[in-house]
């Protein structure tokens, strides 16, 4: 089940609010001595997350599906997803899951059953470090957007009390409101810097079958993440541009690439999806400002629309 994105969340008691969590989306399963993590395109993530996978074992049932986000903390116990990259390496940064929903527990399906249940289950399944449980947020929705504002973190997920459980459906009783930019992208192609680094990464997003290119993203590469990135890509090149777009005009923000430009770049199959955080989008539809965070493993390539 995921949220649809709006502009200003529902101020009311028939919602509780919740926090954004800047992670992987992840069901974890647990069937007597096996636990397994699924990431939402069905991804196999178990070996990922060793320390995940073995707090799994301590839930307390025998067989239970929850629905959750793989985050890594920083050492200010907050959400990094750069941190997520490199999965908790540093030893400041702890791996957790966040547990917010249960689908199944012993034999027992629970979709049909209201929020409220099911979450009322969590408390008797999840505990430790590792495990946790994504806590309700007190007060008004504008008194918990603020905190998460002060807080510096992503935003805010509504969820409608009473609402049953939708798998596979993009919900209106799940709400999620971004408090920056910032979403995933597919990667269509880069500008090389010499032959083993990237100087700055081309990505877009789909607009029924066409990849729509949404700009050139150099802020955010240090340089063992253009170094990783030019081997993960270079397996994929292509001699066809896939954007359906380009070449274009010179952008105001120089955000375009021009046909004299083509030559320069390198062209890769449209699979890799990459998150990216940006100011705003311009009036040509560019990305300003925009800076690459980390890769996605847990979402399709072709499922990539423009979000706002």
């Amino acid at each position: 089940m995921a949220a649809h994105l709006v502009r200003s969340l529902p101020d009311s008691d028939d919602w509780m609010y919740e926090l954004k969590l800047d992670g992987y989306r992840a069901l974890l399963i647990k069937n007597g001595l096996q636990v397994q993590l699924r990431s939402r395109n069905d991804k196999d993530l178990t070996r990922m997350y060793p320390a995940i996978t073995a707090a799994g074992l301590k839930v307390n049932a025998a067989q239970a599906v929850i629905d959750g986000e793989i985050v890594v903390l920083d050492e200010d116990g907050c959400p990094s997803f750069q941190a997520l990259q490199h999965r908790g390496e540093h030893p400041r940064h702890t791996v957790v899951f966040y547990a917010f929903d249960v689908l199944h527990v012993d034999g027992r399906g629970l979709t049909g059953e209201p929020l409220e249940v099911r979450r009322a289950r969590l408390p008797d399944l999840v505990h430790g470090k590792v495990l946790r449980i994504s806590e309700e947020l007190p007060g008004t929705a504008a008194q918990v957007i603020a905190a998460v504002k002060r807080m510096g973190l992503e935003g805010v997920v509504a969820k409608r009390r009473g609402s049953l459980y939708e798998p596979g459906e993009r919900s209106r009783d799940w709400l999620k409101l971004k408090l920056e930019n910032q979403q995933e992208f597919v990667i269509g192609g880069y500008r090389p810097d010499g032959e083993s680094s990237i100087d700055a990464l081309l990505v877009g997003y789909y607009e029924g079958k066409d990849l729509r290119f949404a700009g050139k993203v150099r802020a955010g590469l240090v340089p063992h993440s253009r170094r990783e990135l030019a081997a993960k890509l270079a397996p994929l090149r292509s001699p066809q541009c896939p954007f359906s777009d380009l070449p274009s005009g010179k952008s105001r923000w120089g955000g375009g690439v021009t046909a004299d430009q083509m030559h320069e770049m390198s062209w890769i199959k449209p699979e890799v999806v990459a998150q990216i955080r940006f100011a705003e989008w311009t009036a040509e539809g560019r990305l300003r400002h925009a800076a690459y965070l980390g890769l996605r493993f847990d979402k399709v390539a072709s499922d990539v629309r423009r979000e706002a």
